[in-house]
Order: C-alpha cells, then structure tokens, then sequence
C-alpha cells in the first residue's frame, strides 16, 4: 500500500511539473509557428547530439519558426504521457518508449496521430527495414504491422561492457560461453571484486534476468511471449532457468544485494568511474561512454550464450493526435533520418539506420553497428521483456527486485510476473 501511495503521489506530481505554466516563457504572437518538441536523451550521448544537430538544421531551413524543446526525463514520460497527450498541453513530436505496453497502448486510446499515409508518402518505409519497423507499427495495440504511429530512426541492443585494464589486471579473457562469463565472474569474486554493476530500481535488472531466459528460448517463444502467437507457460524450462540463474547469482556474488536500492544512472556511473569490471545493458550508452569514460579501456561483447538478444528499433517519434503543428513534426523526423543527421550519430557512438558508413570511421563504432547488424541479419532481436502489457515494466522491477533481496523464491516470482501478464493478455480480442 506504501508503494501504491507513493507511486501516486510521484504521478501526481510529475503532471503538476508537466502542466504547469512555465516562468518565464515568452508569450508567442498569434502568428508565430512554433515546433514543440520534446525527447529524453542525455545531452552527452549519441542520440542527445544527434537531434541537438536536427534542431540546428530544422532552425536553418525553418527560419520563421520556432523550437520549443524540453528535456524531460524518461520516468516523467513513461508514467504521465496518456494524461498529458489527452491534453492541450501536448506537443508536437516527442520521443516515447516502443512496444504494446507503450506506443500499441497510447495508440489505442486514439492519442497518436497514425502516420501511415506520411511514412510512404516520404520515404520513411523505404529507410526503415522490415525488423526495424516492427515497433513503429501496431495493430489494436500489438506492434509488428497495421498502421505506423512512431517512427524509429536508429537502433539499439543490450551487451556486456567491459572494463579492459580490470580484465586484464584479473587475467581474464571476454568469454564466449554462459560458462565461461560464469568462470569470468567467479575469478573476479575471488578477487573481492562484485562483477555486475547492476540497478534493479529501474530496467537493468529485469533486462539481466530476460536475457538468461533467452538464452534458453527460440523465436518460437519470443513471439508467443511478445506477440501473442502461441501458448506462453511461466514455469517452462526458460523462465525457470532465468529465475533460478539470476537468483544464483546472486548467492555467488556475482550480483551485490545492494542492487535492489540502485538506479540505472548511478549504475552506469559507478561502471564509468571503475567500480565494476562488467556492466549489461543496452546501446544508449555507448556514445556518452566514448565521452566520458577516461580512466581505462573499455569495450564491449555480445551477452554470452544467445543467439537471442533483447533489442529493437530505438525509441520512437511520435506525433500526438492533439498536436497543433503536425508538418512541422514530419519535417523534424525527415531531417532526423537524413544521411547527415544519422552520420553524426554513429560517429557519436548511436547506431544509425541511414548513415552513410563510409562517414563512420571509429573502429569501436563501426564493431557496434558490426553487432547490430549480426543481430539483425540472424533474426536475433528479441525486444524488451516489459513490453507485453502495459504496466508490466513495474510488474517486472518489483519481482526482479524480490528475487535479488531473496524475498521471493524463483517459483514466487515467477507467478507474481505471470498474473499482470495473463490479464491483460485475455482481456484481447486475439481472434
């Protein structure tokens, strides 16, 4: 109950701060266009930079409007955006989290604009590869076709990140085999050395815990689970040998109990100052890695012992349907998949999915998109475990969460998981 108050109470609060008049603001004459525009991404990495120099073009070539752009914080959005976008208070484009639970939702509630006549009309399905429009497409709220109401314009996947001068200092080689990255971890708990940064207050976590199920799953199973094509069963060998493996980890040391207190910002900031040999998580971090990681050499490895990997299409542009200037937001995603925008992107470490690579030339970008593109031509990309049902992303924390802290076995939370899932899965007309 706790938790239930405070959640509203951060809600509540955060639509205050969203619809809040701002101090200060110029009031607009009645003429003036202006672009409102708002996206999550750090101002040091890849995709920060990326749109920073979108802006810049948009500004050049439109000279007599102006852009209204306003950071907002991922948590901000994902928890307000169905009350903000039922809004006068919407803007224009704004960056938002892809996948059933988030875009297939809000698209479903009539708050996105659907942009299928658009992206054929300017290219945007020709750039954009099959895979990739996986996530910019849904269908009575389930991604993979129907109508576009996002659009993706770079891609991204979770990895390990290494610390090369403690594996080095260890004697330790990037492992190839679930074994092996087990053995890797065990030389650095004998060191008295945690190998995981690891943040279970927000997505890390659950995206450890979902790529060991991989490790036991086949497309097969990513589509029942994700697209609700086959029977989904939270016992089956996968899910209980995710569970179980995570759990054990934690009794070996490989992941600190301390986890369940730690936010994503503060995990990847203790991997940048040098606390922990290994970090898993996703591409977003790269570019701002390159920046500011200084003290050591660092790199990166597929999660050993999948073929499947959580991935997909980045974050999506979407364009609300209360938006009041809808061609000035087609106008900002065009300039955002132009071959100049995506190069900067990749050279600032994102992965590009318009780029003209010949324009990339950092060797440990050009091995990021190298992955990418193994993955996607292996039919590896796997998506996101939280994105089956709206609110599962909490769900998910707080089982994870349980299952580090030892207040629930494996079989307790994996039934916890399981109940929010079936819910919403039966509440579906799937035919």
């Amino acid at each position: 109950m706790r938790k239930t108050m405070l959640s509203l109470i951060l809600v509540a609060a955060a639509v205050l701060m969203v619809v809040a008049p701002q101090v200060g603001s110029t009031a607009q004459a009645q003429d003036e266009r202006v672009l409102k525009l708002w996206h999550y991404e750090s101002p040091t990495g890849a995709m920060g930079k990326a749109w920073d120099a979108a802006i810049a073009k948009f500004e050049e070539t439109h000279p007599d409007v102006t852009v209204e752009f306003e950071s907002r914080g991922f948590e901000e959005i994902r928890q307000t955006a169905p009350m903000i976008l039922n809004s006068d208070e919407a803007p224009d484009i704004m960056e938002y989290n892809k996948g059933n639970a988030t875009a297939g939702f809000l698209s479903q509630q009539g708050l996105l604009t659907d942009l299928t006549d658009v992206a054929i009309e300017r290219g945007w399905d020709q750039i954009l590869s099959p895979s990739l429009q996986t996530t910019s497409r849904y269908e009575n709220g389930i991604m993979g076709s129907g109508a576009w109401y996002g659009v993706t314009n770079y891609g991204e996947y979770v990895m390990v990140y290494y610390n090369k001068d403690m594996f080095e200092a260890n004697g330790v080689e990037v492992p190839t085999t679930l074994d092996e990255f087990e053995a890797v971890m065990q030389t650095f708990v004998d060191a008295g050395i945690t190998p995981l940064a690891v943040g279970a207050t927000e997505y890390p976590a659950q995206q450890i815990f979902y790529e060991l199920v991989l490790s036991q799953a086949d497309r097969d199973w990513v589509n029942a689970y994700q697209l609700y094509q086959g029977d989904v069963d939270f016992h089956d060998a996968a899910f209980t040998f995710g569970a179980e493996k995570m759990a054990d980890w934690v009794s070996k040391g490989f992941i600190g109990e301390d986890a369940t207190g730690i936010p994503a910002e503060d995990m990847g900031v203790s991997f940048e100052n040098g606390e922990f040999p290994m970090m898993v998580s996703g591409s977003w971090w790269y570019g701002r890695f390159m920046e500011e990681i200084t003290g050591f050499e660092w790199g990166t490895f597929l999660f050993p012992g999948t073929a499947l990997n959580a991935g997909s299409g980045g974050n999506l542009w979407i364009v609300p349907t209360n938006a009041q200037n809808k061609d000035l937001a087609y106008d900002f995603i065009d300039i955002t998949l132009s071959p100049e925008i995506q190069s900067i992107l990749g050279n600032e470490g994102g992965i590009p999915v318009n780029a003209d690579l010949d324009q990339i030339a950092d060797p440990m970008v050009q091995d990021l998109i190298s992955n990418f593109n193994t993955i996607i031509e292996t039919d590896g990309i796997a998506f996101y475990p939280d994105w089956p049902a709206p609110g599962y992303y909490d769900v998910l924390v707080s089982g994870v969460q349980e299952l580090i802290a030892g207040t629930m076995s494996p079989d307790e939370m994996l039934d916890f998981i399981a109940d929010p899932y079936f819910e919403y899965r039966d509440s579906l007309d799937l035919g």
